[in-house]
């Protein structure tokens, strides 16, 4: 009985050893402020308002996340706060971003941009 309790024993030992070198070869994701992130950015048109955003004088803050590969090209944005019309216009204007490769310790990697984005008429 004490030999399957040991043997159960060291196979948790050697899963959560197994679980903490995964952790520890995780890539990285440097985050990124606003100022950091416009300094980065090669390539940076500005988002412009859809027809119905317009038409409504919607006008607003807009706080978004913008997920940077090693490359520097945005692979997804997410929304933090703002109308969604105007939410909808920035991530449009951010697919077309371009960053030089963010880097940590000489090497590139993935990164997040928490950017705003201030819409008015």
């Amino acid at each position: 009985m004490k030999t399957i309790q040991i043997r159960s024993r060291i196979l948790n030992i050697a899963a959560l050893a197994a679980l903490c070198a995964c952790l520890g070869s995780a890539q990285t994701v440097k985050h990124l402020t606003h100022a950091e992130a416009i300094e980065a950015a090669t390539a940076k048109p500005t988002p412009e308002y859809s027809g119905m955003a317009r038409q409504l004088k919607v006008q607003g803050q807009v706080q978004v996340n913008a997920y940077i590969t090693e490359e520097g090209k945005v692979e997804r944005v997410e929304a933090v706060s703002g109308n969604p019309m105007l939410i909808r216009c920035a991530e449009e204007a951010l697919h077309h971003w371009k960053f030089t490769p963010i880097t940590e310790d000489g090497k590139p990697v993935k990164a997040v941009a928490s950017l705003s984005f201030s819409f008015k008429l």
